[in-house]
């Protein structure tokens, strides 16, 4: 067994989650985000674990966390920033937005600020091509992104964490 395991909690929603499918491997990516959440990335160990738990194969859990741009294969800063770069998100200014988060954080896509804060990457539809550009951070949705409104979004977060 892998020396990684779920907090109490986790465990108790990994639970949950099973509840609300009729077979475990239907509930592989619901399982996977618990299990970002719980570890921050999905690293082999946590495909391991997850496939342990799960009764799949860690090649499968894999390529699965490989495949959807919301799982993370690699280590990512306390707040990610999740882009969309779709079709609509683009023509209503992602990259200006883009642009003002280089310069803002100081990193290119993938890597993480020093502090260990920050990192940030394209994703695909977020869904909000009404309200295009959009980006996610965790759980939280921001839409008609302009530049001016990036840097107030980072610094907002800056502020959330000084008060933790």
């Amino acid at each position: 067994m892998s020396e990684i395991q779920f907090s109490e909690e986790a465990k108790r929603r990994f639970d949950t989650i099973l509840s609300h499918y009729p077979e475990k491997r239907a509930a592989l990516i619901p399982v996977l985000a618990l299990a970002q959440r719980e570890f921050g990335w999905i690293s082999d160990e946590v495909a391991d674990y997850v496939g342990q738990l799960m009764d799949y194969p860690p090649a499968d859990v894999l390529s699965v966390a490989s495949f959807y741009t919301m799982l993370h294969r690699k280590p990512v800063g306390k707040y990610h920033l999740d882009v969309c770069r779709t079709v609509s998100c683009w023509l209503m200014g992602t990259y200006p937005c883009v642009d003002k988060i280089k310069e803002l954080l100081g990193v290119e896509a993938e890597e993480i600020t020093p502090d260990g804060l920050f990192s940030w990457n394209f994703t695909e539809c977020l869904g909000s091509c009404g309200t295009a550009p959009a980006m996610q951070v965790g759980d939280r949705y921001f839409e008609n992104l302009k530049p001016e409104k990036m840097s107030e979004i980072i610094e907002q977060l800056r502020k959330e964490d000084e008060s933790k």
